[in-house]
């Protein structure tokens, strides 16, 4: 397959008060869009709780870590396959790391900075000295270092990509070679209304304080605020074939990110405020030319006085279905799922998305028949 395509998930999903993602203050990151203060969840952390999330489907040997520790974990899988001593193995970690160019960190069995790999790579590598451990062992520092520098180490690293890595990418800037371009592309996460920032103040109770002493035992605040939010990300289906070369896991892999995106939560403060919910919409949009973020549509703010998920999810449809007429790129494909009302009759919301985006569908509904369209076009129909 070498056309492009892109897979765009648009996401509405309502937060209670919470402090889903901080700021180095310790309060909700926010931003200004449309000359209005936002609720902001940053990328990186929406990542990670998808990433977080995979493990849930998946076994943990068939995903990626993202470490300083690589050295340090190589040493104990050679030492528990070869039954060597944990010293000597990871004098050979060591060297068989050092002879991929990545830079040794302070601590011993450490990397100068944290490596994104897949388990079953690591496991390549112990592969390459399971057998002649001992003698690698036995090596003085020159002898060792030559044998880890004809060894293969760094092509385990760059082949066999879990889905993760594939998706999300990896650069190590001072080795090229290392690098895996991501196929995934992840927007912060922001309010589709203006947001104000709100304080809790709290005390905590001394159990054990006599009846003849007043007063709390701790008092503090939390910064925190509610919002609906616009969340958006595309896939690029090209990018994540050449990362995984194969249709099959790509497309498996598409799946696995929807799946993951839509139903996980990043889980700051989580014991303090309860927050994970659902999405109230989830839309997937198959292109063939470029990925397109609808936060334009939020560009004026929703007013408060207005059902705030409603009115964003009209405003979605409205934006799609305008951009789609005034471009003339019609999709290749559009499917949601939503929880805001019937696709016909008097219901203005789900008419309008009917409209834009099809018959709203379950989300098991929207992920198999995304997994047909896009199984369909890497088989060339």
């Amino acid at each position: 397959m070498t056309d492009r395509v892109y897979i765009d998930v648009h996401i509405l999903q309502t937060v209670p008060p919470a402090n889903l993602n901080r700021d180095d203050n310790g309060n909700p990151k926010e931003a200004y869009f449309g000359g209005k203060r936002r609720s902001r969840v940053s990328s990186q952390a929406w990542k990670r709780a998808t990433r977080i999330h995979f493990a849930e489907s998946r076994h943990p040997q068939d995903l990626a870590t993202r470490t300083k520790r690589i050295a340090a974990q190589l040493g104990k899988g050679i030492a528990e396959r070869t039954g060597i001593a944990a010293e000597d193995a990871q004098r050979i970690a060591d060297a068989l790391i050092k002879s991929t160019g990545i830079s040794a960190g302070k601590k011993d069995g450490d990397t100068a900075y944290l490596l994104f790999y897949g388990r079953r790579q690591l496991d390549g590598i112990v592969d390459l000295v399971a057998e002649t451990a001992t003698e690698l062992a036995a090596l003085d520092a020159k002898a060792l270092k030559e044998a880890a520098e004809s060894l293969p180490v760094k092509e385990q690293l760059q082949t066999g990509h879990p889905a993760d890595v594939a998706l999300f990418g990896r650069m190590v800037a001072d080795i090229p070679g290392l690098n895996v371009d991501a196929a995934t592309q992840v927007a912060h996460a922001i309010s589709t209304h203006a947001a104000e920032l709100e304080f809790d103040y709290y005390t905590a109770v001394d159990d054990e304080n006599t009846a003849d002493e007043t007063g709390a035992g701790m008092i503090g605040t939390i910064g925190f605020n509610s919002a609906t939010l616009y969340r958006y990300a595309t896939v690029g289906l090209h990018q994540l074939r050449d990362n995984l070369g194969d249709d099959k896991a790509a497309v498996d892999a598409v799946d696995l990110f929807l799946d993951s995106f839509a139903r996980s939560m990043p889980t700051g403060y989580g014991n303090s405020f309860a927050h994970r919910t659902r999405p109230s919409l989830v839309a997937v949009v198959v292109r063939a030319d470029q990925p397109v973020n609808l936060v334009s549509a939020y560009e004026n703010p929703v007013p408060a006085s207005q059902g705030i998920v409603a009115e964003s999810a009209r405003r979605l449809a409205a934006e799609f279905a305008t951009a789609t007429e005034q471009w003339g790129d019609t999709p290749l494909y559009a499917a949601v799922c939503h929880t805001l009302g019937t696709d016909a009759g008097t219901d203005e919301t789900g008419r309008k998305l009917a409209e834009a985006f099809g018959t709203n569908r379950t989300f098991t509904e929207l992920r198999e028949g995304l997994r047909t369209v896009l199984t369909e076009r890497v088989n060339g129909n």
